[in-house]
């Protein structure tokens, strides 16, 4: 509840503060007349400047600009002259000038006899500074205005205002927009002096008033209307001045003066006083506070706030948390002090000791803390900055606390709506609506119709009229109370945490129905029954007077020490019940205790469900223990009290993130139904009990309820303070603003990839809008919720700072400059056809928030209402149709959203229509005229609209003409004839254009042909087939997977003949799969092998030709051996140079028989069951072995019957036996054994020439791994090409053979037939290979005969040669 928010450590006390309005500025001056600007917010420092005597910076950049103009006078530089003692300092800006002219009529329009009723936005002067933002120093010898944005300054001397010292300054309002802005000075001689900013001269002077020094200036609004300039003089009078007169020049002489102070008045503040005029506070150096009637101008309260001190600083203040303290003084020691009904009862107390809040290194043990200034924000009363002298310290009073109101439900038909407030032990209710006579038109686009008017405050000025009634039945307390409505609003609770104590509230005769002691409340949202924690009294805490006697001090600690225990006891052992309101408005108790966790309970969260916080146990910093026993150490109607909040369960003083101690029960079972979640802030229930929001302290949780529990989604809205719903979208109120939160439907069946389509283009679409239109919109990075903030506390910018005309230029000139303004702000209204008004703007600009805190209402009449802490009622225009069309659609009305959507200009149609889409309304987003192609081709197959979206892709791909053959007529003329060759030209180069955009958007056209397949209808999936087989046709168009689903696409429709051109394309593409799956769907064997071998796909042509028997097999398996000879053979090159090729050339050659100069033998891979290519030997050798060949000669010695290795023909001299059988492990595709007639391998082939058939080279090459490690081919690295060139076809697991090492032995184990790959090292001896090869797996062929099965041998070699033994 009261924390430290910023703090700025100094070496110098800050004498001098003010805060800006609408930015996280702040303005200091040290007693070294040292001025900086701080950005609180940042904690940074964005301008430091010595005001006193000479900044040298800023002397040197003056110099340096009039060298670069050219101006070559000698003249000495305002900058060059010393400022002397800075008297005090502010900002002036656009903002500054809207809420000074805001807070002046509202405080006006509170009394009874105001001319206008309350109007919800002040129609606010036409800004004047044209996006500049002043810092203005008001020193002795000069001020200096400088500009923050340009950092360009202008220093006016004293000279140019009679040459008077300057103590005090006021900016004036105006009511003419061509006038420049004015601001009055304060001299030693007491006459006031006015500057116009536009000119720098002096326009006015205000004389014949003060004898003295002019101390302070303030200007305020009288409740006829009238613009008053009151001055405070060092004389002790009070003086009051019309300032309305801006066009008379001549000098002005004072309406009333009267004596305020027996010393001089010190400072004067304007005070707005709920339900009458406003009033003056001042303080003198007379250590006296005085109250005064603006009306009368009597003086109504004199007190002296602290004894034996003057008050140096003094602030209106109105604050929800502590509704009877009105004015906040400070004097020089450490605590800012309040006042209590100032007009009644006038009690002084500290507020808070703000030593306890700055960290302790920072306040030396001998020094004590002094405040010198102090400040309330002017729109944010729950900030207070305070210049001491250990540096600027803003303290923050729980900013949560929001006015004691609470809305009433509105009978249907009934255009009055209402709502109980509770004021000093009164309640009373509060009747509002929009007057008829001033809201002509809710409907239109917000367009003002004077010129005068601000175009960017082109939304409505909505006039609210409003009363309200005192009812009959007092309140038994007034000290901070909270309101709540029951679901049926016949009940209403209020709760004082403070007391603690409750009363429920019959709200048809306000009778109490149910009361008792405890704080903790909470209300079921769908019947009218509550939850709530009673707690003991617990005794009340004395309050430790400031300067008793220590003694006196220690007793009072130790009674609050005994009071908090009392209080914790309490608390611990307090339980949940739940009670129910019958209809004869009895409260019936439903459940003693919530059977829930041990921890005692500190929060209770009403709604759908009931939510209940348990304090976990954090250790509390002895920081925050001082900061807790000061504010718990108030009297009940101070800020704070014995059930103060402000404790260790607060979130702010968590650096961790709320803690894990927040439980969801039952209303029903009373049984939970979450485990522990972390812990909101508050939360808030949609009253059709679909959607929950819980608001944590950088953002709010959207979660849905049905059909099931499910979470939402995010969004970023830091420190609100609450919020409303209304239907799908929920309304929140933070400190600084008022936020839209559309909530996504987020049920619709949307497919998956459309989904993910959408949250691409919305992110593409959402950088570069915050490019295009910065500030304007929140857009969210999760799925759901959109945020548009309706309104703010800054002034939109009316002109970017760069194009600024000079400052000199003259008053002349500035209307023709004004005219350029009003037609850029007319622009930005359009006519459509018909005359209807269209916004061009996305969204409307931001409308101004109310001041304060903020109770949000809800949308009544089509605006959403607020309350603010005065008890006034504000109405936000939704009439623009960016809003408007949102509303409706989220509301569930989206034909009414299209019919809006005519209003709002066709460039903001599709960011609408993904919102609809969003919502769960394609078909009628459909609708929408302006909307563009893609998102209508995305909308259409949402809403099952496929022609439509048919016709969309053929616009966008340009395509339309693509696929339609027309024939060329009869062309006997020349100049048809070259019409004809023109026009195909044309054709082609459109074509080109065709086959770019399908490819674009080739994964909508697929998208187009599944849903029109999924729903029958085929003539739309046909038309879209055409141009994807003409994109296809261009080669390098589409890729693989495109192809190939084309291809499948094309066979399921029948489009044969484009399928077959799809072939030879994809041949010629090189994508050898795609082009035979195509050929295998039309069932063209040879097209198959065509596109294999014509994309060097060889094994799977092999492997196709021998399952189907097809003739082309042998000249397949030989280009097949071909390829993989020659990635073999491929060798690396080894670099050698010249001395080592002719060393190596006089080596002798290693050669120790001729045998070894033969060339290795071919490779041949084989399918299974194919005879190999090598033909027999048809030479005749004489017997003998040869010497580089044992394994020869131990083959030609085995056994008659024993098996062959397949496809190995007879070793020369081994005589033929028929029905030798042949180890065979795995037979052909078709399974059954080889033909006997199967013709012999021609002799001709490149493989087996007849040089090469010896007897030793009739082994297969499985064989010779086998027997010969050492040759080369057994040297080769498993992995290669040759090993995997047909995985998982038939010849990977070859069949396994006899080894020819092993065949003396007939009983020998069969082995796999090692790919030439396989062999191991050529260290591996005969043996050990032999060994070895039997542990190797045998082949998956469990349906395939055996390899020991007997199988016919081939045919013996021709009987023109004879076998020679």
């Amino acid at each position: 509840m009261l924390r430290l928010r910023a703090f700025r450590p100094t070496s110098d006390k800050v004498v001098k503060i003010q805060l800006h309005p609408t930015h996280p500025w702040l303005v200091t001056a040290d007693a070294n007349d040292r001025v900086s600007v701080w950005d609180w917010e940042h904690r940074q420092v964005i301008y430091e400047l010595k005001a006193g005597g000479v900044d040298e910076r800023r002397l040197v950049g003056a110099k340096l600009e009039k060298l670069a103009e050219g101006d070559d006078s000698k003249g000495k530089p305002t900058e060059a002259i010393r400022g002397g003692s800075v008297k005090q300092v502010s900002f002036y800006d656009d903002d500054v000038r809207f809420w000074q002219h805001w807070r002046n009529c509202s405080a006006a329009a509170e009394a009874p006899t105001a001319v206008s009723q309350q109007s919800s936005t002040i129609s606010a002067p036409a800004p004047s500074t044209r996006g500049r933002h002043f810092v203005v120093i008001c020193c002795e010898n000069k001020v200096i205005f400088l500009d923050l944005v340009t950092m360009r300054g202008r220093d006016v001397p004293k000279q140019e205002l009679d040459n008077r010292s300057l103590l005090c300054m006021e900016f004036l309002s105006r009511s003419s927009s061509s006038d420049a802005p004015l601001v009055a000075f304060g001299s030693s001689d007491g006459v006031i002096r006015v500057l116009s900013m536009l000119t720098w001269k002096l326009v006015r002077r205000y004389t014949g008033g003060h004898k003295g020094a002019i101390a302070c200036l303030m200007t305020y609004m009288s409740a006829a209307g009238e613009v008053h300039l009151v001055s405070g003089g060092s004389a002790g009078l009070l003086i009051l001045w019309s300032a309305d007169h801006i066009h008379d020049s001549r000098e002005l002489v004072p309406k009333i003066s009267m004596k305020a102070h027996d010393g001089g008045v010190v400072a004067v503040e304007l005070s707005r006083v709920m339900g009458s005029a406003p009033q003056l506070i001042t303080i003198g150096a007379d250590k006296t506070l005085a109250i005064w009637d603006t009306v009368t101008f009597k003086e109504i309260r004199r007190i002296k706030p602290v004894p034996k001190l003057a008050c140096h600083s003094v602030a209106s203040w109105c604050h929800p948390r502590a509704p009877n303290l009105d004015i906040l003084t400070c004097v020089k020691d450490s605590h800012i002090w309040a006042i209590e009904h100032p007009t009644y009862s006038a009690l002084t107390r500290p507020l808070c000791e703000l030593s306890s809040l700055v960290p302790p290194q920072v306040l030396a043990q001998h020094k004590k803390l002094r405040v010198y200034c102090m400040v309330a924000h002017p729109l944010q009363p729950h900030l207070v900055a305070t210049g001491t002298n250990i540096g600027i310290i803003l303290s923050e009073f729980d900013p949560r606390a929001l006015p004691a109101i609470a809305p009433l439900p509105t009978p249907t038909g009934n255009k009055e709506h209402s709502a109980v407030y509770i004021v000093e032990r009164e309640l009373k209710l509060l009747n509002f609506q929009l007057s008829n006579t001033a809201n002509p038109s809710l409907g239109n686009a917000g367009v003002a119709s004077d010129t005068g008017r601000l175009r960017n405050e082109s939304i409505e000025q909505l006039v609210v009229k409003q009363t309200k009634k005192h009812i009959s039945t007092p309140a038994p307390h007034d000290s901070y109370s909270v309101l709540s409505v029951s679901s049926s609003g016949k009940y209403v609770a209020i709760v004082w945490p403070d007391i603690p104590s409750f009363a429920v509230y019959k709200a048809s005769d306000w009778s109490v129905v149910d009361s008792g002691t405890g704080k903790l409340f909470a209300w079921d949202t769908c019947r009218d029954r509550y939850a709530l924690v009673e707690t003991a009294l617990a005794p009340r805490m004395p309050l430790i007077v400031k300067g008793g006697s220590s003694k006196k001090a220690k007793e009072a600690a130790a009674a609050a020490a005994q009071a908090a225990a009392a209080a914790a006891s309490a608390a611990s052992a307090a339980t949940v019940q739940v009670r129910i309101l019958l209809d004869d408005g009895t409260a019936h108790v439903l459940q003693r205790s919530i059977d829930g966790r041990s921890e005692p309970v500190i929060g209770l969260h009403g709604g759908a469900l009931l939510g209940v916080t348990y304090r976990t146990s954090r250790r509390i910093s002895p920081l925050t223990a001082t900061a807790i026993s000061t504010v718990q150490s108030m009297p009940l109607s101070g800020f704070g009290g014995s059930g103060s909040s402000f404790a260790s369960d607060d979130p702010f003083s968590s650096k961790e993130g709320p803690p894990q101690n927040f439980q969801l029960y039952s209303w029903e079972t009373y049984q939970p139904v979450s485990g522990l979640l972390a812990q909101p802030e508050w939360t808030v229930w949609d009253q059709t009990v679909e959607y929950c929001a819980f608001a944590y302290q950088q953002y709010i949780v959207i979660s849905s309820l049905r059909p099931q529990f499910r979470y939402l989604g995010d969004v970023s809205i830091p420190f609100a303070t609450g919020a409303v719903w209304h239907r799908r979208q929920l309304f929140v109120a933070t400190p600084t603003t008022i936020e839209c939160v559309f909530v996504d439907a987020g049920v619709a069946a949307i497919d998956i990839e459309t989904k993910k389509r959408k949250e691409e283009m919305k992110a593409r679409e959402a950088q570069g809008r915050a490019v295009a239109e910065h500030g304007d919109l929140a857009l969210i990075t999760v799925e759901a919720p959109q945020v548009v903030r309706l309104a703010s506390f800054q002034h939109a910018p009316s002109i970017p700072p760069f194009i600024v005309p000079k400052q000199s230029k003259l008053d002349g000139d500035d209307s023709v400059f004004q005219k350029e303004l009003d037609d850029r702000r007319y622009a930005e209204v359009a006519v459509a056809g018909g005359g209807v008004s269209v916004a061009v703007t996305r969204f409307p600009p931001e409308q101004k928030r109310p001041i304060g805190p903020l109770v949000v209402v809800g949308v009544r009449d089509g605006v959403l209402w607020l309350v603010d802490r005065y008890m006034c009622a504000h109405a936000l225009s939704l009439s623009h149709p960016g809003i408007r069309c949102r509303c409706l659609a989220a509301y569930g009305d989206p034909v009414s959203a299209v019919k809006w959507a005519t209003r709002l200009g066709r460039e903001h149609h599709d960011d609408l229509a993904q919102f609809m889409l969003g919502m769960g309304y394609a078909t009628e987003a459909l609708h929408l005229p302006g909307i563009s192609k893609r998102l209508e081709f995305d909308l259409a197959m949402q809403s099952n609209d496929l022609k439509r979206a048919l016709a969309c892709l053929l616009t966008m791909s340009n395509s339309r003409d693509v696929g339609q053959e027309t024939a060329a007529a009869d062309a006997t003329d020349v100049t048809q004839i070259l019409n004809l060759a023109v026009a195909k030209q044309a054709k082609q180069e459109s074509l080109s254009d065709a086959v770019q955009g399908i490819v674009k958007f080739v994964k909508e056209f697929f998208d187009l042909i599944d849903a029109a397949d999924a729903t029958g209808q085929a003539d739309i999936a046909r038309e879209v087939l055409k141009r994807l087989a003409a994109a296809a046709s261009v080669k390098g168009a589409l890729h693989g997977q495109m192809l190939r689903g084309l291809a499948l696409r094309l066979a399921n429709h029948g489009e044969l003949t484009r399928l077959s051109g799809l072939v030879t394309n994809l041949i010629a593409a090189g994508h050898g799969r795609e082009a035979a799956f195509a050929a295998a769907v039309l069932g063209d064997n040879a097209l198959m092998e065509k596109a294999w071998e014509d994309t060097g796909m060889l094994a799977e042509a092999v492997l196709h030709a021998q399952a189907h028997g097809r003739p082309s097999l042998r000249n397949l398996v030989i280009a097949w051996n071909k390829m993989l000879q020659k990635e073999l053979d491929h060798t690396p090159t080894v670099k050698t140079d010249a001395a080592a090729a002719f060393l190596a050339s006089l080596e002798d050659p290693k050669l120790t028989s001729l045998g070894e100069t033969e060339k290795k033998p071919p490779i041949e891979i084989l399918p299974p069951g194919m005879p190999p290519l090598s033909a027999p030997p048809i030479v005749i050798k004489k017997s003998g072995t040869k010497p580089g060949l044992p394994n020869a000669a131990q083959a030609s010695n085995g056994p008659i019957g024993a098996p062959m290795v397949q496809g190995a023909t007879a070793p020369q001299g081994t005589q033929m036996v028929q029905g030798a059988p042949i180890a065979q492990g795995a037979p052909g595709a078709q399974g059954v054994p080889m033909n006997q007639s199967a013709a012999p391998p021609s002799q001709g082939t490149d493989e087996a020439k007849p040089s090469e058939a010896t007897a030793s080279d009739a082994a297969t090459p499985a064989a010779e791994v086998a027997a010969a490690p050492s040759s080369e081919e057994a040297k080769a690295t498993p992995g290669s090409e040759e090993a995997t060139a047909a995985p998982g076809t038939e010849e990977a697991a070859a069949a396994p053979v006899t080894d020819a090492a092993s065949n003396t032995d007939p009983a020998a184990a069969p082995a796999p037939a090692a790919d030439i790959n396989s062999a191991g090292a050529s260290g591996v001896t005969p043996v050990e290979a032999a060994t070895s090869a039997p542990s190797t797996e045998t082949p998956e062929a469990t349906d395939k005969p055996s390899s020991t099965e007997a199988s016919p041998a081939p045919p013996p070699p021709p009987p023109t040669y004879e076998s020679v033994v």
